[in-house]
């Protein structure tokens, strides 16, 4: 375990290390479908981020790149296939780390804050856009912000 997750428990420890995938899995549905080009760019940022992540995330993504791609499409079947319904479970998951990021050492949860702002840009981005370039859907708008979660920095 993280010595950065000593404080925490398994519960909370489990939901740290399923945001990234819910964060992924929030914008990439959000259009109301998940395709391809969105899961291998999650699975591209996070393997990015295994090796050039800030010291303080650093053992965190390389822990969470193991079977990253197994463990996003588990997660994936574990909720709705219908946006409508997916997306609020997945906004109400997120809403619960906000406890969590105050139990943290504050470097460590304004960095693993702003990585999960960074994966949100990011797939939002991924298939977005006129012919995909680069810019962020509508439906993608709604949650690339990620207001359910406080910025620690803020709080």
């Amino acid at each position: 375990m993280l010595p950065e997750f000593y404080k925490l428990l398994p519960a909370e420890v489990e939901l740290m290390f399923k945001a990234p995938v819910l964060v992924c899995i929030l914008i990439a549905g959000a259009d109301g479908h998940i395709d391809n080009k969105e899961i291998k760019g999650a699975i591209a940022l996070t393997e990015k981020k295994q090796k050039r992540s800030k010291s303080y995330l650093l053992a965190f993504y390389k822990e969470l790149g193991e079977d990253f791609e197994d463990k996003l499409k588990i997660v994936i079947q574990g909720f709705p296939t219908n946006e409508a319904e997916r997306s609020p479970m997945i906004v109400q998951a997120l809403t619960k780390i906000n406890p969590i990021l105050k139990k943290l050492d504050h470097n460590f949860a304004c960095e693993f804050y702003a990585s999960l702002r960074e994966i949100a840009s990011a797939i939002a981005m991924s298939s977005g856009g006129l012919l995909g370039m680069k810019k962020v859907g509508d439906e993608e708008a709604k949650y690339v912000q990620l207001d359910m979660i406080k910025d620690p920095a803020k709080v």
